[in-house]
């Protein structure tokens, strides 16, 4: 079936907003297995008609206006090329050109959506472990027999999770909707079930019950904030998962399936309560009749697995557009899928995030204490989105100045009321996920200010191609038979590695090849767009390959492109010349001497152009250029 088919098929659409289900709302959807139950527990507060009302009212009008308003009609409208995310939205604030900012706002700008994308390693972190162990969790619920086994349990699930992680998510994609469609109806009509016992639970729905419970409380109504929050936090993943199924399918999802299914659940939760106080230690389970808690207690391990799987595969995505945009080294990224894009491996980044998910349940060891370090890394990304978004409404879509500073007051007070509620955590764990942020804006950022302090170096050793054919002309280099491919990261100057080799070599080759590779701001390019190529001198080409963002670069698929029209670009014939730079730090200005000695050893480990360009093995000649920074 063609896309124009699909697109206007209602079955492909119904299945679209299906699998949309099962991967973007996964988080959001499990957040009923422990957010209410933290809001009383962190809070200290007994459950009281008043507080529950309070509660839940502030429950309802956080999906209202975080989820369905921000994000769904606002934040998912801003799109790169189809594309969300964080770093998408920092790319448009970079490339508008009609109305830009000064470099140093916008440097700032792209620096803040960096810092949000390093948060979101948090959030991936802690999202596997909390919604797993929640779950395992309602074993204690049927038996006190299961609790000395809870966090063995947990840790074998994340394990198996993360192992089968290099099959891809191709093969268990198709049962990722429907496991998740069952797990709404399953949690709506336990809602319905203990609604139907005490109809008074809908008052919640007037927000002068959040108003009232503020004005009761005070301190100890901004603390239940903190654990409010725990009801939106897979807000961002709406966003970041855009390009995976495209806005309408996630809309139809939310408006027709997940609202209205949490809505109940928190309502059923809340009218449970209310004729049963002491089921506050765990109301999603205990308001459950006992036969169906095995069953529900197998379903909700299922739903957080496919929550987990979701947040895993985000992390896989932010990594791979950190890599592309030049904030991170070369990562060995694996495709699982032919047909969709989306589904990437990336074995580093899944053994590190399995290692930190067994480390976080063996330190924190239950839910409620993990729910104390969750909520930090993305309410802080969700503000930054908000700042963010204004400036590309402000500048990009020309919207009236005065309106959109009234929403985004409006949305980032709300913004920072969570974040300032969550701050209230950090010494019961929220310090987690900041140190884990903190530590990635440093990495992230040392890489790209290393790098353009390594061009500057290198580009100081460089000479001109004209300078260079000259120099080649004036000594009688030899030039032997055969094609080299210099690779180089830019072709305004000689790449470094043809300069060494002829200058120890005392030979060039007769045909030359130069090579770059561009990343654009765009995801993805049309075929047409992937190369352009250039016979600057006979036999001397200049040869720019194109990617998007989120494309896997593979030079020997391009060359196999040009072949029929130039049979010198034959991969198997010809060298691949590599340069790879020794980093030595230095007190020369440039950054501090602990950095240079960091971009070092990430330059020293950083995978190989080799294999990150999939280039033929045998042949490749790496050629080394010391430089002093």
């Amino acid at each position: 079936m063609s896309t124009s088919e699909q697109n206007h098929s209602t079955k492909y659409k119904l299945l679209l907003a299906l699998a949309a289900l099962g991967v973007v709302y996964g988080d959001i959807g499990t957040s009923p297995l422990y957010a209410l139950k933290e809001a009383f527990h962190h809070s200290h507060l007994a459950p009281t008609p008043e507080n529950i009302f309070g509660i839940l009212s502030l429950v309802f009008w956080s999906l209202i206006i975080v989820i369905s308003l921000k994000y769904l009609v606002f934040i998912l409208k801003a799109d790169h090329n189809g594309e969300g995310g964080i770093l998408a939205l920092a790319s448009l604030v970079k490339s508008d050109k009609k109305r830009p900012l000064n470099s140093t706002a916008q440097s700032l700008l792209v620096l803040l959506g960096v810092f949000g994308a390093a948060f979101l390693y948090g959030d991936g972190l802690i999202t596997p472990a909390i919604s797993i162990l929640s779950a395992v969790e309602g074993l204690s619920v049927i038996t006190p027999f299961f609790d000395p086994y809870i966090i063995p349990i947990t840790i074998a699930i994340l394990i198996l999770l993360f192992s089968v992680q290099k099959n891809g998510t191709g093969t268990v994609g198709k049962i990722f909707g429907p496991v998740t469609l069952t797990w709404f109806i399953v949690i709506g009509a336990l809602g319905i079930y203990n609604i139907i016992q005490n109809f008074e639970i809908l008052k919640a729905i007037n927000p002068y019950y959040a108003f009232n419970f503020f004005a009761q409380n005070s301190f100890s109504a901004f603390v239940v904030l903190g654990s409010v929050f725990l009801v939106v936090t897979g807000g961002e993943a709406l966003y970041s998962d855009l390009g995976h199924f495209g806005y309408e399918p996630i809309k139809r999802a939310w408006f027709f399936v997940v609202l209205p299914c949490l809505l109940l659940n928190y309502f059923g939760q809340g009218a449970f309560l209310l004729n049963n106080p002491a089921g506050v230690s765990n109301p999603f389970y205990s308001m459950a009749p006992e036969w169906s808690l095995y069953p529900l207690v197998a379903i909700a391990t299922f739903a957080t697995t496919i929550a987990s799987q979701a947040l895993i595969t985000g992390v896989f995505s932010i990594s791979m557009q950190a890599v592309q945009q030049g904030y991170l080294p070369r990562l060995l990224i694996s495709h699982t899928s032919e047909k969709e894009f989306g589904q990437i491996y990336i074995r580093n980044i899944n053994y590190m995030l399995m290692l930190g998910c067994i480390m976080l349940v063996l330190t924190f060891k239950t839910s409620s204490n993990l729910a104390a370090a969750y909520g930090i890394a993305v309410t802080a990304t969700m503000f930054i989105t908000t700042l963010l978004f204004y400036i590309v409404a402000v500048y990009k879509w020309n919207w009236n100045v005065y309106a959109t500073t009234a929403l985004c007051i409006f949305l980032g007070i709300i913004d920072l009321a969570f974040l300032g509620s969550n701050l209230l955590k950090i010494v019961d764990g929220g310090w987690f996920p900041i140190l884990l942020g903190i530590i990635g804006f440093i990495y992230m950022t040392t890489w790209r200010q290393g790098r353009q302090i390594l061009a500057v170096k290198l580009k100081e050793k460089s000479l001109t191609i004209e300078d260079f054919f000259t120099k080649i002309e004036n000594e009688k280099m030899h030039r032997t038979d055969g094609v080299g491919v210099f690779m180089a990261r830019s072709l305004s100057s000689t790449p470094m590695a043809l300069i060494h080799t002829s200058e120890h070599l005392k030979t060039v080759h007769k045909n030359l090849i130069f090579l770059s590779v561009i990343i654009k701001n765009k995801p993805r390019l049309a075929q047409e767009q992937r190369f352009e190529l250039a016979e600057f001198k006979p036999n001397c080409f200049q040869l720019i390959i194109n990617y998007g963002y989120l494309e896997k670069p593979n030079i020997p698929e391009v060359f196999d492109l040009i072949k029929p029209q130039n049979p010198i670009f034959d991969k198997d014939l010809a060298s691949f010349f590599v340069g790879r730079e020794n980093i030595f730090a230095t007190e020369v200005p440039g950054m501090a001497l602990w950095r240079e000695k960091l971009f070092a050893l990430m330059q020293k480990n950083e995978m190989p152009a080799t294999q990150y360009f999939e280039l033929p093995k045998n042949r490749v000649v790496e050629v080394g250029t010391q430089v002093c920074i």
